[in-house]
């Protein structure tokens, strides 16, 4: 051992051969701050010992290098640009230095190696992985680029086309690919991996292998002479900025930033990449990404920590089957549960399980999955009649219809076929759990398990808890969601819980609107392009069910008459009335019918214009920022209520289900993150000029007073 560090060492081997290990005293390497200091003193030792002939760089986790350390990014961020570029500026001295080592470097990469991971063995000479190695730059996800020499030496060993794709995608790659592209050069079995980076070092040691000439290709310019720049630029340039639009400008400016540096060495190029990696860092896309990756990994550990505190769910069951019964039991088995689907009749359960057959086959048409993982999926699913095999579940998940007195019943006769400590929980979008609760004997194992439709689809799972739900019943459900790779949230009961309560008071803004001239599609295209929402209100509306939202929208008005209590008719009514439910019949806002290639595409129809006549006011030009303020401060006001209420639990919980279950616009970041980023002050003033519209727009006592403390919420 020559040197030693609690995050890595470095050992002289025999041949004349260091091996540099990466070995972080907690589960996976990462370049922190002590990390990268560590890396600095350890590098000080390879550059001054005299009988060091060659350098490999190895990992003791089971991943190699996960990246640079996310956790210390926000508060990065906000240094003056001056020290976040010192910041970079230490961790390109130290790959620098390893790459102009007077010796031989190589990589053996085992696991992920992403993000610093990646820039980390793209300062080696050569790269070996494993089989189960997988290597990207996943920064642009987080709103940045590489900034620790990704962007230079990528485009400069697997040329500029790849390099881009690399970078603006964000995706990793495992290991057969990437060896395709020449970003490693060799792949290998796990137990042959060091074996392997040992033999090539020797070779390169022995003059056998160039080390030197890929050195220098990593450090001269692109070899591509001003046509062949400008055209792969620009057309990458085009493809990227129509993918990625203009809320998320990492993908662009990484763009730039590689051709910018394209004719200048390393030094230059490092500057350019610095330079742009620091404008990223500053915006407000930046911000508002990094804190939702914090948030999901919050809430990771949630789950884990949950599948340790509950019971362990070996077999499940659904009680109803159908559409949605057919999702949940296919998205159980497909993750690795056994599950009984039940139902009273047969045609239900054979809608159930060609709706679980239907999602399978798609899998495997695309080549997800193979036949023999079909079949297996398949018959993990047994659909029953009866109650026979039920007791057998650990966790009982009821899907039957939106129906409070046939969902209590169902309950009350599902609890008395099933053993006492059963967790029975119930899949609704509105009831109350507290309600439904009064019909079981033991509601301490009862509690809310809400999915969203699609269930493959929609990752958000809401745990809704009851005022006797046990915190045992909590942690078995939440971890049974996670187990179905789904990102379960804990909420407390109330009329619509979380997601619904505060997406309502959207349409409610949305209808207001209509109320007063405007044009629904007009407000769809604002709210879409300008705001970033995956579909307007009235186009969300229509893929939700207007049949649907029209329900909602009545237990919304019973649960909080005084903010949501219709005066009027309004829009949503209007074409309930009229049987336009939306995609599911056709019509809708908009009429739906399949192109050529079999997509639904919609059209805004006249006979939704001669229908809304009856509640729409005298046509009005409303600005976009109009638009935006009338529909969104309704739903603001009462995701902050859901916050002061003690509904949800955490700011980052309430943005995390607002992203996963309704779409809010990411580069946003959720509804707190928006507000942190206008400044309190600012929206408060916003909401007061609209607050004669109704009590929707009135901001809470609680948020004015935080703004006057100065607070934010993260």
């Amino acid at each position: 051992m020559i040197y030693q560090a609690e995050q890595l060492s470095v050992t002289l081997l025999e041949d004349g051969i260091a091996e540099l290990k990466y070995d972080a005293k907690g589960p996976v390497n990462k370049f922190d701050q002590a990390t990268l200091q560590a890396l600095t003193e350890a590098v000080k030792v390879l550059q001054t010992n005299s009988d060091i002939k060659g350098l490999i760089q190895t990992s003791g986790k089971g991943a190699f290098i996960v990246g640079a350390d996310i956790t210390e990014f926000l508060d990065l961020f906000k240094l003056p640009d001056a020290e976040l570029l010192g910041w970079l500026e230490q961790a390109n001295a130290v790959f620098n230095a390893i790459e102009d080592l007077p010796y031989p470097t190589i990589s053996a990469v085992n696991g992920h190696a992403l993000g610093g991971g990646c820039e980390a063995i793209l300062a080696t000479d050569f790269r070996v992985a494993d089989t189960t190695a997988r290597i990207g730059l996943p920064e642009t996800k987080l709103g940045i680029m590489p900034g620790f020499g990704g962007t230079v030496r990528l485009p400069r060993l697997i040329g500029a086309d790849n390099a881009v794709e690399w970078i603006t995608t964000g995706k990793d790659y495992k290991a057969p690919a990437a060896l395709k592209f020449g970003t490693v050069d060799a792949v290998v079995a796990p137990e042959k991996l060091r074996d392997a980076a040992l033999s090539m070092i020797k070779d390169a040691i022995a003059g056998k292998l160039d080390w030197q000439s890929r050195r220098a290709q990593k450090q001269a310019p692109l070899g591509l002479n001003k046509i062949e720049a400008t055209m792969s630029f620009s057309t990458a340039l085009g493809m990227v900025y129509a993918k990625a639009g203009k809320h998320y400008p990492a993908p662009t400016a990484a763009v730039k930033a590689v051709e910018a540096a394209a004719r200048m060495d390393r030094t230059g190029a490092l500057g350019v990449e610095a330079a742009t990696f620091i404008k990223l860092a500053k915006t407000d896309a930046a911000q508002a990404l990094v804190g939702l990756f914090l948030s999901d990994q919050a809430l990771k550990a949630g789950a884990k920590k949950a599948a340790k505190a509950g019971k362990a769910t070996n077999k499940a069951a659904v009680l109803g089957a159908g559409i949605m019964g057919g999702g949940i039991a296919y998205q159980s088995a497909v993750k690795g549960t056994p599950v009984i689907m039940k139902d009273i009749n047969d045609a239900a359960l054979d809608l159930g399980m060609a709706t679980a057959s239907g999602l399978l086959t798609t899998q495997l048409k695309r080549g997800r999955i193979d036949g023999t993982k079909l079949a297996k999926v398949i018959s993990s699913i047994t659909p029953t009649l009866s109650y026979n095999s039920v007791d057998e579940a650990d966790i009982i998940v009821e899907a039957v219809v939106e129906n409070p007195k046939i969902k209590a019943a169902v309950l009350a006769e599902l609890e008395d076929n099933v053993s006492a400590d059963t967790v029975i929980t119930s899949n609704t979008s509105t009831i109350p759990i507290n309600v439904l609760a009064k019909s079981l004997k033991r509601p301490e194992q009862f509690c809310g398990m809400h999915f969203f439709n699609p269930v493959h689809k929609m990752p958000l799972v809401e745990i809704i808890r009851g005022e006797k739900s046990s915190d045992e019943t909590i942690a078995t459900t939440v971890a049974y969601a996670a187990k179905m790779g789904k990102t379960p949230i804990v909420v407390n009961d109330c009329p619509g819980f979380f997601v619904n309560r505060v997406l309502f008071p959207y349409f409610f803004g949305f209808s207001k609107l209509i109320a007063d001239g405007a044009d629904f599609v007009a407000v769809d295209k604002v709210m879409e392009k300008q705001f970033g929402w995956p579909m307007g209100p009235a186009y969300l509306l229509d893929v939700v069910g207007i049949d649907t939202g029209h329900h909602a929208a009545a237990v919304m008005a019973d649960g909080f008459p005084e903010r949501m209590a219709k005066t009027d008719k309004d829009s949503i009514d209007v074409m309930f009335d009229a049987t336009r439910y939306g995609q599911k019949n056709g019509v809708g806002f908009y009429s739906y019918a399949k192109d050529r290639r079999g997509r639904v595409q919609k059209t805004p129809e006249a006979k939704s214009y001669e229908l809304l006549a009856e509640v729409a006011g005298e046509k009005t030009d409303f600005t976009k920022d109009e638009i935006i303020a009338r529909c969104m401060i309704p739903m603001i006001n009462e995701v902050v209520r859901c916050l002061e209420e003690g509904i949800v639990a955490t700011p980052g919980d309430a943005d995390m289900a607002l992203i996963y279950g309704i779409g809010f616009p990411p580069f946003r970041g959720g509804v707190f993150r928006y507000l942190d980023t206008m400044g309190l002050d600012k929206y408060i003033e916003l909401a007061d000029s609209l607050a004669d519209l109704g009590p929707l727009y009135q901001v809470t006592d609680g948020l004015r007073q935080r703004a006057a403390d100065g607070k934010t919420f993260y």
